[in-house]
Protein backbone atom coordinates (compact mmCIF):
# COMPACT_ATOMS: atom_id res chain seq x y z
CA UNK A 1 0.00 0.00 0.00
CA UNK A 2 1.53 3.40 -0.89
CA UNK A 3 1.33 4.62 3.02
CA UNK A 4 3.76 1.83 3.44
CA UNK A 5 5.94 4.50 2.49
CA UNK A 6 6.41 6.99 5.14
CA UNK A 7 9.42 7.66 7.11
CA UNK A 8 8.13 8.42 10.99
CA UNK A 9 10.46 11.35 12.50
CA UNK A 10 8.86 11.54 15.71
CA UNK A 11 5.81 9.75 17.97
CA UNK A 12 3.66 12.21 16.78
CA UNK A 13 4.65 13.19 13.52
CA UNK A 14 4.87 11.22 10.37
CA UNK A 15 6.98 12.20 6.82
CA UNK A 16 4.37 11.51 3.96
CA UNK A 17 6.17 12.15 0.51
CA UNK A 18 3.89 14.21 -1.43
CA UNK A 19 2.92 11.34 -4.10
CA UNK A 20 1.87 8.85 -1.14
CA UNK A 21 -0.42 12.04 0.29
CA UNK A 22 -2.21 12.93 -3.30
CA UNK A 23 -2.89 9.24 -3.75
CA UNK A 24 -4.37 9.29 -0.25
CA UNK A 25 -6.53 11.86 -0.59
CA UNK A 26 -7.09 10.91 -4.15
CA UNK A 27 -8.95 7.34 -2.79
CA UNK A 28 -10.60 9.22 0.15
CA UNK A 29 -12.67 11.51 -2.30
CA UNK A 30 -13.17 8.75 -4.50
CA UNK A 31 -14.43 6.87 -1.93
CA UNK A 32 -17.02 9.75 -0.82
CA UNK A 33 -18.92 10.54 -3.66
CA UNK A 34 -16.19 12.27 -6.07
CA UNK A 35 -15.48 11.06 -9.89
CA UNK A 36 -12.29 9.77 -10.39
CA UNK A 37 -11.28 13.06 -12.83
CA UNK A 38 -12.58 15.51 -9.90
CA UNK A 39 -10.84 13.42 -7.08
CA UNK A 40 -7.21 13.77 -8.71
CA UNK A 41 -7.80 17.47 -9.06
CA UNK A 42 -9.04 17.84 -5.69
CA UNK A 43 -6.59 15.61 -4.37
CA UNK A 44 -3.57 17.34 -6.05
CA UNK A 45 -5.03 20.65 -4.89
CA UNK A 46 -5.31 19.45 -1.14
CA UNK A 47 -1.75 17.81 -0.66
CA UNK A 48 -0.34 20.96 -2.64
CA UNK A 49 -1.35 23.15 0.10
CA UNK A 50 -0.53 20.78 3.03
CA UNK A 51 3.14 20.61 1.47
CA UNK A 52 3.76 24.20 1.26
CA UNK A 53 2.42 24.97 4.71
CA UNK A 54 -0.95 26.52 3.83
CA UNK A 55 -2.04 24.16 6.91
CA UNK A 56 -5.22 26.28 6.86
CA UNK A 57 -6.46 24.89 3.34
CA UNK A 58 -5.01 21.30 3.17
CA UNK A 59 -6.06 17.96 5.03
CA UNK A 60 -7.20 20.41 7.73
CA UNK A 61 -10.50 20.73 5.32
CA UNK A 62 -10.94 17.14 4.20
CA UNK A 63 -13.71 17.01 7.49
CA UNK A 64 -15.58 19.95 5.55
CA UNK A 65 -15.17 18.39 1.72
CA UNK A 66 -16.93 15.10 3.20
CA UNK A 67 -19.13 16.82 5.05
CA UNK A 68 -20.23 18.74 2.39
CA UNK A 69 -20.34 15.78 -0.02
CA UNK A 70 -22.42 13.91 2.33
CA UNK A 71 -25.39 16.60 3.07
CA UNK A 72 -25.95 16.75 -0.41
CA UNK A 73 -24.81 20.33 -1.08
CA UNK A 74 -22.44 19.74 -3.58
CA UNK A 75 -21.97 17.49 -6.51
CA UNK A 76 -18.36 16.00 -6.52
CA UNK A 77 -18.96 14.86 -9.93
CA UNK A 78 -20.17 17.57 -11.70
CA UNK A 79 -18.83 17.72 -15.69
CA UNK A 80 -18.23 21.74 -15.96
CA UNK A 81 -20.08 23.51 -18.82
CA UNK A 82 -17.87 26.09 -20.64
CA UNK A 83 -19.14 29.13 -22.65
CA UNK A 84 -18.00 31.29 -24.97
CA UNK A 85 -18.16 35.02 -24.40
CA UNK A 86 -16.29 36.97 -26.95
CA UNK A 87 -12.93 36.80 -27.92
CA UNK A 88 -11.58 36.90 -24.48
CA UNK A 89 -13.95 36.24 -22.10
CA UNK A 90 -14.86 32.55 -21.24
CA UNK A 91 -17.89 32.17 -18.75
CA UNK A 92 -18.04 28.49 -16.68
CA UNK A 93 -20.98 26.57 -15.20
CA UNK A 94 -19.56 24.97 -12.73
CA UNK A 95 -22.52 22.93 -12.04
CA UNK A 96 -22.59 22.91 -8.51
CA UNK A 97 -19.28 21.40 -8.58
CA UNK A 98 -16.13 22.37 -6.69
CA UNK A 99 -13.91 24.90 -8.33
CA UNK A 100 -10.85 23.45 -9.38
CA UNK A 101 -12.31 20.69 -11.64
CA UNK A 102 -14.24 23.49 -13.50
CA UNK A 103 -10.87 25.91 -13.64
CA UNK A 104 -8.68 22.84 -14.88
CA UNK A 105 -11.57 22.29 -17.51
CA UNK A 106 -11.24 25.51 -18.81
CA UNK A 107 -7.79 25.74 -18.95
CA UNK A 108 -6.81 24.77 -22.68
CA UNK A 109 -9.33 27.84 -23.63
CA UNK A 110 -7.48 30.06 -20.86
CA UNK A 111 -4.06 29.48 -23.26
CA UNK A 112 -6.15 29.67 -26.29
CA UNK A 113 -7.64 33.37 -25.51
CA UNK A 114 -4.16 34.39 -24.35
CA UNK A 115 -2.61 33.44 -27.67
CA UNK A 116 -4.92 35.27 -29.41
CA UNK A 117 -5.62 38.02 -27.78
CA UNK A 118 -3.54 38.30 -24.88
CA UNK A 119 -5.97 38.55 -22.59
CA UNK A 120 -8.37 36.16 -21.10
CA UNK A 121 -11.35 37.11 -18.15
CA UNK A 122 -12.72 33.89 -16.71
CA UNK A 123 -16.05 34.13 -15.31
CA UNK A 124 -16.97 30.91 -12.68
CA UNK A 125 -20.03 30.12 -11.28
CA UNK A 126 -22.00 27.62 -9.00
CA UNK A 127 -18.57 27.07 -7.83
CA UNK A 128 -17.63 26.09 -4.43
CA UNK A 129 -14.18 26.86 -3.63
CA UNK A 130 -12.66 25.57 -0.40
CA UNK A 131 -8.92 25.97 -0.72
CA UNK A 132 -6.16 28.18 -1.53
CA UNK A 133 -6.24 30.67 -4.71
CA UNK A 134 -2.63 30.40 -4.77
CA UNK A 135 -2.98 26.57 -6.58
CA UNK A 136 -4.92 28.07 -9.16
CA UNK A 137 -2.62 31.04 -10.81
CA UNK A 138 0.82 29.19 -9.83
CA UNK A 139 0.43 27.20 -13.37
CA UNK A 140 -0.04 30.34 -15.16
CA UNK A 141 2.40 32.18 -13.62
CA UNK A 142 5.41 29.19 -14.67
CA UNK A 143 3.76 29.82 -18.32
CA UNK A 144 5.28 33.20 -18.07
CA UNK A 145 1.70 34.77 -17.79
CA UNK A 146 0.42 37.23 -14.97
CA UNK A 147 -2.53 35.93 -13.06
CA UNK A 148 -5.32 37.34 -10.77
CA UNK A 149 -8.30 35.71 -8.78
CA UNK A 150 -11.06 36.69 -6.54
CA UNK A 151 -13.31 34.18 -4.59
CA UNK A 152 -16.17 35.05 -2.44
CA UNK A 153 -17.36 32.94 0.45
CA UNK A 154 -20.41 32.33 2.65
CA UNK A 155 -20.69 35.86 5.01
CA UNK A 156 -18.50 35.49 8.21
CA UNK A 157 -17.29 39.25 7.93
CA UNK A 158 -18.60 42.45 8.99
CA UNK A 159 -18.08 45.74 7.80
CA UNK A 160 -16.31 48.52 9.80
CA UNK A 161 -19.03 49.87 12.09
CA UNK A 162 -21.58 46.49 11.67
CA UNK A 163 -22.21 44.32 13.81
CA UNK A 164 -23.78 41.80 11.25
CA UNK A 165 -21.75 39.26 8.75
CA UNK A 166 -22.21 40.10 4.86
CA UNK A 167 -19.05 39.50 3.47
CA UNK A 168 -16.77 36.18 3.25
CA UNK A 169 -13.63 36.46 3.76
CA UNK A 170 -12.92 36.88 0.07
CA UNK A 171 -9.59 36.45 -1.07
CA UNK A 172 -7.68 38.30 -3.53
CA UNK A 173 -4.70 36.70 -5.38
CA UNK A 174 -1.61 37.59 -7.69
CA UNK A 175 0.97 35.54 -9.38
CA UNK A 176 3.91 36.67 -12.09
CA UNK A 177 6.48 35.23 -13.41
CA UNK A 178 10.28 35.96 -11.90
CA UNK A 179 13.18 35.30 -14.34
CA UNK A 180 15.32 32.56 -13.42
CA UNK A 181 12.98 31.83 -9.95
CA UNK A 182 9.89 31.17 -8.94
CA UNK A 183 7.03 33.16 -9.58
CA UNK A 184 5.84 35.96 -7.35
CA UNK A 185 3.01 34.95 -5.53
CA UNK A 186 0.31 36.10 -3.14
CA UNK A 187 -3.17 35.00 -1.26
CA UNK A 188 -4.58 36.65 1.24
CA UNK A 189 -8.05 36.60 2.73
CA UNK A 190 -9.48 40.59 2.80
CA UNK A 191 -10.31 39.72 6.11
CA UNK A 192 -8.34 40.06 9.37
CA UNK A 193 -7.13 36.27 9.46
CA UNK A 194 -8.87 33.51 7.13
CA UNK A 195 -11.67 31.69 8.29
CA UNK A 196 -9.40 28.48 8.22
CA UNK A 197 -6.91 30.04 10.49
CA UNK A 198 -9.23 31.51 12.89
CA UNK A 199 -10.69 27.85 13.38
CA UNK A 200 -7.16 26.40 13.94
CA UNK A 201 -7.02 29.18 16.32
CA UNK A 202 -10.10 28.10 18.40
CA UNK A 203 -8.71 24.34 18.04
CA UNK A 204 -5.39 25.41 19.97
CA UNK A 205 -8.10 26.86 22.31
CA UNK A 206 -5.35 30.05 21.23
CA UNK A 207 -6.42 34.05 21.22
CA UNK A 208 -6.24 36.04 18.43
CA UNK A 209 -5.16 40.18 18.33
CA UNK A 210 -8.08 42.23 18.70
CA UNK A 211 -9.35 43.83 15.60
CA UNK A 212 -9.35 40.35 14.41
CA UNK A 213 -13.40 40.09 15.22
CA UNK A 214 -16.32 40.86 17.02
CA UNK A 215 -18.56 38.82 19.41
CA UNK A 216 -22.45 38.24 19.17
CA UNK A 217 -22.41 41.30 21.05
CA UNK A 218 -20.97 43.40 18.41
CA UNK A 219 -17.98 43.71 20.79
CA UNK A 220 -14.24 42.96 19.77
CA UNK A 221 -12.48 40.10 21.42
CA UNK A 222 -9.49 38.12 20.83
CA UNK A 223 -11.53 34.95 22.23
CA UNK A 224 -11.89 32.74 18.21
CA UNK A 225 -14.47 30.70 19.71
CA UNK A 226 -16.51 34.09 20.37
CA UNK A 227 -15.99 35.36 16.87
CA UNK A 228 -16.89 31.93 15.39
CA UNK A 229 -20.20 31.23 17.82
CA UNK A 230 -22.46 34.26 16.35
CA UNK A 231 -19.29 36.83 15.96
CA UNK A 232 -18.13 37.92 12.77
CA UNK A 233 -14.59 38.77 11.49
CA UNK A 234 -13.56 42.51 10.38
CA UNK A 235 -11.86 43.22 7.21
CA UNK A 236 -7.90 44.09 7.63
CA UNK A 237 -7.11 47.66 7.35
CA UNK A 238 -10.82 48.70 8.29
CA UNK A 239 -12.16 50.66 5.59
CA UNK A 240 -9.50 49.84 3.21
CA UNK A 241 -9.80 46.10 3.65
CA UNK A 242 -13.75 46.45 3.36
CA UNK A 243 -13.81 48.31 -0.04
CA UNK A 244 -11.42 45.49 -1.20
CA UNK A 245 -13.92 42.73 -0.20
CA UNK A 246 -16.31 44.66 -1.42
CA UNK A 247 -14.88 44.55 -4.67
CA UNK A 248 -14.32 41.25 -4.70
CA UNK A 249 -17.80 40.48 -4.26
CA UNK A 250 -18.88 42.79 -7.20
CA UNK A 251 -16.21 40.76 -8.81
CA UNK A 252 -16.32 37.16 -8.12
CA UNK A 253 -20.15 37.22 -7.44
CA UNK A 254 -22.00 40.14 -9.25
CA UNK A 255 -19.98 39.85 -12.87
CA UNK A 256 -20.13 35.86 -12.32
CA UNK A 257 -23.56 35.20 -12.14
CA UNK A 258 -22.48 33.65 -8.67
CA UNK A 259 -23.93 33.88 -5.63
CA UNK A 260 -23.11 37.02 -2.80
CA UNK A 261 -21.68 35.41 0.33
CA UNK A 262 -24.61 36.91 2.17
CA UNK A 263 -27.00 34.51 0.21
CA UNK A 264 -25.38 31.25 0.48
CA UNK A 265 -27.50 29.43 2.91
CA UNK A 266 -26.34 25.90 4.36
CA UNK A 267 -29.64 25.18 6.63
CA UNK A 268 -31.39 23.05 4.56
CA UNK A 269 -27.78 21.20 4.23
CA UNK A 270 -26.61 19.82 7.92
CA UNK A 271 -22.75 19.41 7.57
CA UNK A 272 -22.21 21.67 4.67
CA UNK A 273 -19.15 23.96 4.65
CA UNK A 274 -17.90 24.40 1.30
CA UNK A 275 -19.94 27.99 0.35
CA UNK A 276 -21.41 27.97 -3.54
CA UNK A 277 -20.38 31.35 -5.02
CA UNK A 278 -18.62 32.52 -8.13
CA UNK A 279 -14.90 32.84 -8.93
CA UNK A 280 -13.01 35.29 -11.54
CA UNK A 281 -9.57 35.08 -12.64
CA UNK A 282 -8.01 37.21 -15.20
CA UNK A 283 -4.95 35.85 -17.46
CA UNK A 284 -2.35 38.20 -18.89
CA UNK A 285 0.35 37.77 -21.70
CA UNK A 286 2.84 40.79 -20.44
CA UNK A 287 4.49 40.52 -23.71
CA UNK A 288 1.55 40.77 -25.76
CA UNK A 289 0.94 44.33 -23.44
CA UNK A 290 4.28 45.53 -24.76
CA UNK A 291 7.30 43.90 -22.61
CA UNK A 292 9.41 41.19 -23.76
CA UNK A 293 11.72 41.49 -20.91
CA UNK A 294 8.61 41.27 -17.54
CA UNK A 295 10.49 38.67 -16.38
CA UNK A 296 13.35 40.32 -16.08
CA UNK A 297 11.72 43.56 -14.87
CA UNK A 298 10.15 42.29 -12.25
CA UNK A 299 13.27 40.39 -10.59
CA UNK A 300 15.15 43.86 -10.95
CA UNK A 301 12.27 45.18 -8.78
CA UNK A 302 12.44 42.47 -6.00
CA UNK A 303 15.88 42.65 -6.25
CA UNK A 304 15.98 46.22 -5.09
CA UNK A 305 12.74 45.35 -2.55
CA UNK A 306 15.62 42.62 -0.63
CA UNK A 307 17.97 45.25 -0.89
CA UNK A 308 16.17 47.44 0.85
CA UNK A 309 16.19 45.07 3.39
CA UNK A 310 13.29 43.55 3.25
CA UNK A 311 13.19 40.57 6.09
CA UNK A 312 10.93 38.22 3.48
CA UNK A 313 8.58 38.81 0.15
CA UNK A 314 5.39 36.64 -0.89
CA UNK A 315 5.73 33.09 -1.27
CA UNK A 316 9.24 33.00 0.03
CA UNK A 317 8.13 31.13 2.56
CA UNK A 318 6.04 28.79 0.54
CA UNK A 319 8.87 27.79 -1.58
CA UNK A 320 11.10 26.87 1.66
CA UNK A 321 8.91 24.90 2.80
CA UNK A 322 7.73 22.95 -0.51
CA UNK A 323 11.68 22.32 -0.71
CA UNK A 324 12.11 20.86 2.62
CA UNK A 325 8.56 18.96 1.97
CA UNK A 326 10.06 17.76 -1.15
CA UNK A 327 13.62 16.59 0.23
CA UNK A 328 12.32 14.74 3.83
CA UNK A 329 8.25 14.51 3.00
CA UNK A 330 5.53 16.48 4.13
CA UNK A 331 4.91 16.10 8.24
CA UNK A 332 1.68 15.49 9.08
CA UNK A 333 0.16 14.33 12.48
CA UNK A 334 0.41 10.64 13.05
CA UNK A 335 -3.27 10.37 14.49
CA UNK A 336 -4.58 12.25 11.82
CA UNK A 337 -2.57 10.32 9.09
CA UNK A 338 -4.09 7.02 10.56
CA UNK A 339 -7.25 8.74 10.15
CA UNK A 340 -6.87 9.64 6.88
CA UNK A 341 -5.88 5.63 6.16
CA UNK A 342 -9.17 4.73 7.76
CA UNK A 343 -11.23 7.23 5.54
CA UNK A 344 -9.43 6.00 2.21
CA UNK A 345 -10.14 2.12 3.25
Amino acid sequence: MPEDRVAASSSDLTLVPFVVLEDLLQRIFSRHGVSDDNAKILATNCASCERDGSLSHGIFRIAGYLSSLASGWVDGRAVPRLEDRGPSVIRVDAMNGFAQPALAAAVPAILDRVSATGVALVAIRRSHHFSALWPDLEPFALRDLVAIAMVTGFRCVAPPGGTKPVFGTNPLAFAAPVAGTHPLMFDFATSAMSNGDLRLAARAKAKVPLGTGIDSHGDRTDKPEAILDGGALLPFGGHKGAALSLMVEIMASALTGGLFSHEVDFSGYPGAETPNTGQVLLVIDPERAGNSDFAGRVLTLLDTVRASGAARLPSDRRYRQRAEANKDGIPIATDKLRQLIVLAS
